[in-house]
């Protein structure tokens, strides 16, 4: 009896370890190189209410370069703000997909969109949670003009004008 329950673990096991080799895991594809040149250290001024404050992001691919991980820091109004983000392209919606999380809500913000090579414009849309605790759309637009200057401009709401406006300066 325990010849067979050995030989039925030992088929088992086979079966299993051919099928996950069979599985093709996702690669990263050509969509990820507009992710992998953020890659890298950066200085940022963000523009909101009036105000300017300074600070930093650090961006790298991770999880098998399929994501863009980000940490953000600066000073906002006096208080130390930081935030995560992740980033990739799905191949299945042919959409980038953006996570973000921060330390001034306990709610993501997710977000999906498309890259205009010609404008150099990464357009993301997508909904988070207003200060009155009810879901509210957002609109991102992520400016590369070149190598080393991104322009990140948010939209919340049904309005014209930027919630706010960060202004990234690659650090050399």
């Amino acid at each position: 009896m325990k010849a067979v329950s050995w030989l039925s673990v030992v088929a088992l096991a086979t079966v299993a370890t051919s099928t996950i080799k069979a599985q093709d895991f996702p690669k990263p594809g050509p969509e990820h190189e507009v992710l992998k040149k953020m890659v890298g250290n950066w200085d940022l001024t963000m523009k909101v209410a009036g105000q300017e404050s300074k600070g930093s992001v650090t961006y790298k691919m991770d999880l098998g370069g399929l994501w863009l991980a980000s940490t953000l820091e600066c000073d906002l109004f006096g208080t130390k703000f930081t935030g995560k983000g992740l980033d990739t392209y799905d191949a299945g919606k042919k959409k980038y997909i953006s996570v973000w999380v921060d330390s001034m809500s306990t709610h993501p913000i997710v977000m999906e969109g498309g890259y205009d090579q010609a404008k150099k414009t990464l357009t993301l849309t997508g909904e988070g949670v207003g200060m009155d605790g009810k879901p509210e759309k957002c609109k991102a637009l992520t400016e590369m003009p070149d190598n080393d200057t991104m322009v990140f401009t948010m939209y919340v709401g049904d309005v014209k004008d930027p919630a706010f406006t960060i202004i990234y300066k690659r650090k050399k």
